[in-house]
């Protein structure tokens, strides 16, 4: 094989997660709104289809397994990655040292995105890294039927694939792949979910891109430009033609089909100097109803076809990783300083100085308004060893309406580890379905 057939392998594999709804299919990817739909952030709206209904409710069986195309999906990312690594092991020619690094970023980025849905966070609880994680792959056998790992096993293989993907890579690739940052960022997210604060802060501290600045942050979001952006994936008619945003909202805002809205007290927190109330809600209508629709990715400038780019990795989360590990080092002032970096680039004006319980809220309550509507608010809950407490609002724009079915998910639930879809385990009877199901 020659270094092109490679660089054609290689975007095999990345083409994985714009396919099977991990981010990007026809109902708008798994990883981009399910950890919203699970969590408090939204609530479904009377005037949708009810999609994801099932999942929102906590209502899932094994049956019918929610997020099994991710599950999937994952596998299939893994395979093209395994096959690029054994195969180019005897390849002596250009690239060959960042080809091997994307392959095990890409490895451990796919097994990462499952194993945040259907197993435990490794801080959630203190039987956590020794419950069962999730079957980590690392050959290209397709007759093989490997069993789960336990939770700890799982992430230090994604530690050990990320970590050397961090040595490999190069500085910069082409648009659509990840990067050196990319990659430091992704391990520290890593290290942050396993509790590991010194280490979370140093891969961090490799990314040196800075969050978008106030006046990006509209644009961000409709394409005008990629301000913060450490890995995104373009999104255009004739390669992906993704409507990205349709799993939130579908038409336009004078005649809106919403799936989902902003839960009303969540809506509350956006303050209105806070640039990303503009950047992620908007009065939408329909019919006698109005509702904070979510248009975060609803469509570049005049269209709401929720054509936009796959934003995957943002500069914003270093900074947001780097505030909660350092509080939880007890280094506040160096907490307080990354928070700030964010919210200096979110807020026209701001007070901070907190300290104690108080900054770790706003710590909190920085990351849920950052990434709100990008699928992490479930996966911080449970890390965090908290259940989801929805505020029992409607669905309406001043929080009357029709609230969610359900509005508690204990800290204890089974229903925070999604069930394997019966259909895996038929194929491979070595997967165990977790507890409850």
């Amino acid at each position: 094989m020659s270094a092109a057939d490679y660089e054609n392998a290689i975007r095999g594999a990345y083409a994985g997660f714009t396919s099977g709804s991990m981010y990007g299919g026809s109902d708008g990817g798994g990883m981009i709104d399910a950890g919203d739909v699970l969590a408090d952030n939204v609530t479904i709206a009377q005037d949708g289809r009810g999609t994801r209904s099932t999942l929102h409710n906590w209502r899932y069986v094994a049956a019918n397994g929610p997020l099994a195309n991710t599950y999937v999906q994952t596998y299939r990312i893994a395979n093209r990655a395994n096959l690029i690594l054994e195969n180019i092991v005897a390849f002596e020619g250009d690239n060959k040292e960042n080809i091997m690094a994307e392959a095990k970023a890409l490895r451990a980025f796919a097994h990462l995105n499952s194993v945040i849905f259907f197993a435990k966070l490794p801080t959630q609880s203190g039987d956590a890294n020794s419950s069962l994680g999730i079957a980590y792959v690392t050959e290209a056998d397709a007759n093989a039927l490997p069993a789960r790992e336990t939770v700890g096993a799982t992430y230090e293989k994604i530690v050990t694939d990320l970590t050397e993907a961090l040595a490999g890579i190069n500085e910069t690739n082409p648009v659509g792949r990840l990067n050196k940052e990319g990659v430091a960022l992704l391990l520290s997210r890593v290290y942050l979910y396993m509790g590991k604060n010194d280490l979370a802060v140093a891969a961090a501290n490799k990314v040196t891109k800075m969050p978008a600045a106030i006046d990006n942050v509209v644009g961000v979001w409709k394409d005008a430009n990629q301000d913060g952006l450490l890995f995104y994936i373009p999104n255009e008619v004739g390669t992906l033609g993704i409507g990205v945003g349709v799993a939130y909202s579908q038409g336009s805002l004078t005649n809106l089909t919403p799936e989902y809205v902003v839960d009303y007290n969540f809506f509350t927190k956006f303050s209105d100097n806070d640039i990303r109330k503009e950047a992620y809600i908007a009065d939408g209508k329909k019919g006698g109803n109005n509702y904070n629709a979510i248009v975060k990715w609803f469509g570049r400038d005049g269209s709401y076809d929720g054509l936009v780019d796959l934003k995957v990795l943002r500069a914003a989360e270093a900074y947001l990783n780097k505030a909660e590990a350092y509080y939880r080092l007890g280094n506040e002032s160096a907490a307080r300083t990354a928070l700030d970096v964010v919210r200096s680039r979110r807020y026209t004006t701001f007070t901070g100085g907190e300290t104690g319980q108080a900054l770790f809220d706003a710590i909190k309550l920085e990351r849920r308004l950052e990434f709100a509507f990008e699928g992490q608010r479930f996966i911080d809950l449970k890390r965090w060893g908290l259940g989801v407490q929805r505020d029992g609002f409607g669905d309406l724009r001043d929080g009357s309406g029709v609230p969610s079915d359900v509005q508690t998910l204990s800290a204890g639930s089974n229903k925070l580890q999604l069930p394997i879809d019966q259909s895996i385990i038929d194929v491979n009877p070595n997967i165990q379905q977790n507890s409850g199901y």
